[in-house]
C-alpha cells in the first residue's frame, strides 16, 4: 500500500519526500521489522484469547512420547499470528501491482484456511486426528490451480498459456548449460514441489520451536534468492570488447548464470515478512511453548515456501533449502512403506524427531541441532550462486 502510494506522489511536489519507498532493499527490510512488531504487539492478547478459548481441550496427539503429554493445554492455532504478520508486512510495503505477490499471498491463505479447519475439527470434537489427509490434499490442490490457472495463466489467446517460466534450474549448473523445459508437465511437477512443501513443514511441527527456526531460515535465503533473480541492478564485471578488457555493467542474475524472475524483488519483500513474522512466533513458541503453531500455521508457512521455490525457479534447489523438511517427510515415507512391505520399522518412530527423543535425546538439543542443520544446508543453497 505505501509502495502504490509513493506511485502516486512520484510525480508531484511531496514525491521527493517518499522515494525511499522506491527501492526493493529498503521495502523488504521494513517488511520484515513492521511484521516482527506486529506479532509481538498482537501476540499477548492473541494468545490468551486462545487460551481461554480452548480451555481445557488437548492438542497434542496420544501416540507422541511422554514428555508431549506435559503439554497439553498450550493453546494451539498460533500460527494465525503468523498469517497476520506476513499479510501485514507484504500489503504494506510489497509492490501490489505484481502478479506474483498475490500468487503467494493466495497460496498462504488458502493453506492457512487449510489447516485452519484442521484445527478447528480437532478442537470442536475433541480429537487429534482433525481433517482427514485426502480432504487436506482435496484443498491443497484445489488452491494450487486457482493461483496456476487464475493468476498464472492468460486466457485471451483462446486456450491458457502459462505465464511462468516452465524450464528447470539445476543447482551448482549455469543456466546456459542445463535449462530443461518441461513444457505443461511443469504445472505437476511444480504441485509436488509446493504440496510436498506444504505437509513436510507440517510432519516437521512436533517440538517447540522446531519448525519455526527452519522456515525462517528457508525464507531468508529465499529473500536473496528473489532479490538477485529478480533485481534490475547490474555489477560491474570484466570483458573482452575487440580484444581489450573492458569493465561493463552485467545485470547480478546474468552474472551469477540464473534465471531472471520478473517481480523476483517483490517476493522477496514477501519472504522477508516471512522473516518477521517467524521471529515474532518464536518469541512465544520457544521451548517451553505459550502457544503451538497448528496447521493454519505449518500448512501456509509450507505452502508459502514451496509457492516461492516455484515463482523464484529455485525448484530444485529447494530441496537442499528444505533440507531438513525433506528428510522428515521422508522419515514417514520410509517408516510407513518398511512397515507394509516388511513388517518392520526403520525408526523408532517417525517423524525423524521423534526418532530422537525415542534415543533419549532432549528436545532442546534436537532443536537447535536442526537449526543448525537448515543454517548448513542454507548457506550451501547460497553458495551454489557464485558457484555457477
Amino acid at each position: 500500500m505505501l509502495y502504490l502510494l509513493y506511485e502516486s506522489l512520484k510525480d508531484g511536489d511531496f514525491g521527493k519526500y517518499f522515494n525511499f519507498l522506491r527501492y526493493p532493499t529498503f521495502r523488504l527490510v521494513a517488511a520484515g521489522v513492521s511484521s516482527l512488531l506486529i506479532g509481538m504487539l498482537a501476540g499477548p492478547k492473541l494468545i490468551d484469547r486462545l487460551r481461554i478459548s480452548q480451555h481445557g481441550q488437548s492438542n497434542v496427539r496420544e501416540d507422541t512420547p511422554e514428555t508431549h503429554q506435559k503439554k497439553k493445554g498450550t493453546p494451539t492455532l498460533g500460527g494465525s499470528l503468523i498469517l497476520l504478520g506476513i499479510f501485514f508486512g507484504t500489503l504494506l510495503f510489497a509492490d501490489l501491482h505484481s502478479r506474483v505477490v498475490w500468487v503467494a499471498l493466495l497460496m498462504t491463505g488458502g493453506y492457512g484456511f487449510t489447516g485452519f479447519l484442521d484445527d478447528w475439527l480437532k478442537l470442536s470434537k475433541r480429537d487429534s486426528k482433525g481433517l482427514a489427509g485426502r480432504y487436506k490434499m482435496v484443498l491443497q490442490t484445489a488452491f494450487f490451480l486457482m493461483a496456476v490457472f487464475g493468476l498464472l495463466c492468460d486466457w485471451t489467446g483462446g486456450g491458457p498459456k502459462l505465464l511462468i517460466q516452465t524450464t528447470l534450474s539445476i543447482p551448482f549448473v549455469p543456466t546456459r548449460y542445463a535449462n530443461p523445459d518441461l513444457g505443461w508437465l511443469y504445472v505437476f511437477f511444480a504441485w509436488i514441489v509446493v504440496v510436498g512443501t506444504s505437509n513436510a513443514v507440517n510432519m516437521t511441527d512436533g517440538l517447540d520451536g522446531l519448525a519455526i527456526a527452519p522456515t525462517m531460515i528457508s525464507a531468508l535465503v529465499f529473500t536473496v534468492l528473489c532479490y538477485v533473480a529478480g533485481t534490475s541492478v547490474a555489477i560491474a564485471d570484466v570483458e573482452m570488447v575487440n580484444g581489450v578488457r573492458t569493465l561493463v555493467g552485467v545485470p547480478v542474475h546474468e552474472y551469477l548464470g540464473i534465471t531472471r524472475v520478473e517481480g523476483g524483488a517483490e517476493l522477496a519483500v514477501f519472504c522477508a515478512s516471512i522473516v518477521g513474522a517467524g521471529i515474532s512466533f518464536l518469541w512465544f513458541n520457544s521451548y517451553p511453548a505459550s502457544v503451538f503453531m497448528g496447521d493454519v500455521g505449518s500448512l501456509a508457512l509450507g505452502g508459502a515456501l514451496g509457492t516461492v521455490a516455484m515463482l523464484s525457479k529455485n525448484e530444485v534447489l529447494s530441496a537442499i533449502v528444505h533440507g531438513v523438511f525433506l528428510a522428515e517427510i521422508l522419515s514417514v515415507m520410509i517408516q510407513v512403506a518398511s512397515f507394509k512391505l516388511t513388517g518392520k520399522r526403520v525408526f523408532r518412530m517417525a517423524p525423524l524427531h521423534h526418532h530422537f527423543e525415542k534415543a533419549g535425546m532432549g528436545e532442546t538439543k534436537i532443536v537447535i541441532r536442526f537449526w543448525i542443520v537448515s543454517v548448513l544446508l542454507g548457506g550451501i543453497a547460497l553458495a551454489s550462486l557464485k558457484l555457477r
